[in-house]
């Protein structure tokens, strides 16, 4: 594995260079991956797998929206396709990439085709790490891995067919074969990872609920919310506001960052930003660190899963955030974002990047 080192702290991380496609191959030559639950990061996953070379077979409830999306994709019914009992039977590795509460509705139905041997694979530490409320406790006979993209399934997709590769983190939390490792690591390969860097299945959720609520997406769209009020309060266009509070963000600075870092982002513009920026950085911080201290506390007690298992699993969930969305949607700032995006050149859709 490849040293390196994150701020002073040495990190191992495994790169494609050390761990190629066809070692990933060689180690899961005799497996059947069944890919379970065809939503969010299942068609990217099982596509990525099957591109590369892998046995895949995707498990869906027949005559659902998923199932014809299988089809679109090329998935054969009898062949490639199969009812979720099904695929969990033939499947040797069987990839449990439902919703948090999708699983949990579904684990009765999973858990007897567990058999000896056989490996259960996660893109989320969820269901394992709050057993207690979720009731996933798997056999001990069986191993039971990780594997999670740092991205959506379209981005996962989408980074593969551009020839790139997405960052992930691997873990173990029971080794039954003793190889569960080289799976983790092969199956992370195979989905689409550039670099993998191993955690355990507790830390992984606990960074994921953290990041997902904080300023992956909670704080940011708080964020922007509260910038564009202030700037339309004081007479300013929705345009204006949308593009100094989303466009320029999203379009130019933050693939700067990522390219480059926060510090060459901060060298490569006007000396007014700069002053401006680094002043106001620390104001920023005071004020959302206690935020964010009661964030991972609310995470780390288990109150977050309590919210999610209970919220998500009512029958008017998906009702109820078609309502939520609609007026997000709907709010004058993401009307101005719809018409600012409409200005750009056309591009592909997120569907035919997951086709094509």
């Amino acid at each position: 594995m490849a040293k390196i080192n994150f701020g002073g702290v040495i990190e191992e991380v495994v790169t494609r260079e050390e761990f190629p496609m066809e070692k990933a191959l060689d180690a899961l030559k005799q497996e059947t991956i069944a890919i379970i639950g065809y939503g969010v990061q299942g068609p990217a996953q099982a596509l990525n797998l099957k591109d590369n070379g892998f046995n895949v077979i995707v498990g869906q409830r027949k005559g659902s929206k998923m199932w014809d999306k299988a089809v679109e994709h090329g998935w054969v019914p009898g062949e490639t396709l199969f009812e979720i009992e099904e695929a969990a039977k033939r499947g040797t590795i069987i990839q449990f990439l439902l919703s948090d509460a999708g699983q949990i509705a579904l684990w009765p139905t999973i858990k007897p085709h567990l058999t000896e041997g056989k490996t259960l694979y996660f893109s989320h530490g969820f269901g394992i790490t709050f057993k207690e409320q979720t009731g996933i406790i798997p056999p001990s006979n069986v191993d039971v891995i990780l594997v999670a993209p740092k991205g959506s399934g379209t981005s996962v997709r989408r980074l593969f067919l551009q020839g790139k590769g997405i960052n992930a983190s691997y873990a173990v939390f029971q080794d039954a074969s003793g190889k569960a490792k080289t799976k983790a690591i092969a199956l992370g390969i195979g989905v689409g990872a550039g670099y993998l860097f191993e955690t355990d299945f507790k830390k992984e959720v606990y960074s994921d609920l953290t990041g997902e609520r904080g300023t992956l997406m909670g704080a940011i769209a708080g964020i922007f919310e509260a910038q564009y009020e202030v700037l339309r309060a004081n007479g300013h266009s929705p345009s204006e506001a949308f593009n100094e509070t989303v466009e320029e963000l999203t379009q130019s600075l933050m693939p700067l960052v990522a390219e480059n870092g926060m510090d060459w982002m901060y060298a490569n513009c006007s000396t007014t930003a700069q002053r401006g920026a680094l002043d106001w950085k620390k104001r920023f911080k005071e004020a959302t660190l206690p935020v964010f201290k009661e964030l991972y506390q609310s995470v780390a007690s288990g109150q977050e899963a309590k919210r999610t298992i209970e919220t998500c699993s009512k029958p008017d969930y998906r009702e109820k955030l078609a309502e939520e969305l609609k007026e997000l949607r709907e709010s004058e700032l993401w009307q101005a974002g719809a018409a600012v995006r409409n200005l750009r050149p056309e591009k592909a859709t997120v569907e035919e990047s997951m086709i094509n």
